[in-house]
């Protein structure tokens, strides 16, 4: 089964995005835990949280995503900021247990001059604060395309990071199709020796998810700018390789392509007829 969906806003509560995630035909959905520019974020309706649960698990979707907001940067060089970082996490991953047994991605972060191995540090020691052993929620370190400072634009910088956490069996990695294509790493005409390369570095086994993204600029361009399904440098032969490949095609795939909520219908359905099941 493809499990296809897409970023949705919580605005409106849990049951109304489970909703329309349906309308959309999508079995997996992404989310913001709050304001993606900003920390504000609604109190927790359980019995919202309750009917979404009821929603998804009716109509056997897969683990959904939460995304934690763009402005955390876990690894910058400001003491405050990586507080800040770790404030914001330590309530999503309790919110998040609202929806137990999901998964929270989040940006590694930016060193910002103090170099790779500082970030890395400063993220994996955050992750070593954050982390419980109670929770449910598998929290996911996202693949990067490598603009600027950031951190994880390699497999090695992220496998870095996973060496340094205590509680490896609460971590994995959301693996960016665009970012992995912008980064360097060739997915269109070698996809079989980037999987191999990942699960030699990382593991195959630590792979939860896929944001399916084309991408705007051509292979190493360090630029992650998104494009819609088949019309970026990645293209639709690439794409329907990797919702195909055997390693893949299990787990949830996440569009976050510029797109309204036509848009994503629309490419839910190409995905799906080029699904081979």
């Amino acid at each position: 089964m493809l499990y296809i969906g897409c970023h949705l806003s919580v605005s409106n509560g849990y049951k109304a995005m489970a909703e329309e995630a349906l309308k959309l035909d999508a079995n997996t959905l992404q989310f913001f835990t709050r304001n993606p520019r900003g920390s504000k974020a609604k109190d927790i309706d359980e019995s919202d949280c309750n009917s979404f649960l009821k929603i998804v698990n009716k109509n056997n979707f897969s683990k959904v995503v939460a995304h934690a907001p763009y402005t955390l940067n876990p690894c910058s060089p400001d003491e405050r900021t990586r507080e800040f970082a770790r404030e914001v996490m330590t309530d999503d991953l309790m919110r998040m247990e609202y929806l137990p047994n999901n998964l929270y991605d989040f940006h590694p972060g930016s060193h910002v001059k103090q170099g790779v191995d500082a970030g890395i540090e400063y993220t994996a020691n955050m992750l070593n604060q954050i982390l419980q052993p109670e929770q449910s929620t598998i929290v996911l370190l996202e693949t990067m395309a490598g603009k600027g400072s950031e951190i994880g634009k390699t497999f090695q910088e992220l496998r870095k990071i996973l060496d340094r956490v205590e509680l490896q069996e609460k971590t994995g990695v959301c693996f960016d199709t665009c970012h992995v294509y912008d980064a360097g790493y060739d997915i269109v005409n070698n996809l079989d020796g980037v999987l191999e390369e990942f699960d030699k570095v990382i593991g195959l086994d630590k792979l939860y998810a896929i944001h399916l993204n084309d991408s705007k600029n051509p292979m190493g361009s360090r630029k992650d700018r998104h494009e819609k399904i088949g019309t970026g440098y990645i293209g639709i032969d690439a794409i329907a390789k990797v919702i195909n490949h055997p390693s893949l095609k299990h787990l949830p795939f996440i569009l976050e392509t510029p797109n309204d909520l036509k848009g994503y219908g629309e490419e839910i359905k190409l995905l799906r007829s080029l699904y081979n099941g």
